[in-house]
């Protein structure tokens, strides 16, 4: 699953706020509940936030490994 744990460390090291998020890169306070949730994000969501914080994508997101779901071999 993507995790967006690094988005939020990274808007604390540049002193950004949600509200200062949402101005610089267009997108509305119901993403922002869906980013804080781990939820599906469109790619051009992703590319308007590493704009908006002049970042890469691995400054925003991570793959971790779902545990729910079965391994392959166990």
């Amino acid at each position: 699953m993507i995790v967006f744990d690094k988005l939020w460390a990274t808007m604390r090291e540049r002193g950004i706020s949600t509200y200062t998020l949402r101005e610089k890169s267009g997108i509305d306070s119901k993403t922002i509940r869906r980013l804080r949730a781990n939820d599906n994000m469109e790619t051009k969501t992703l590319n308007k936030l590493c704009a908006a914080l002049q970042c890469r994508l691995e400054d925003i997101a991570e793959y971790r490994e779902d545990d729910d779901k079965e391994r392959p071999g166990s």
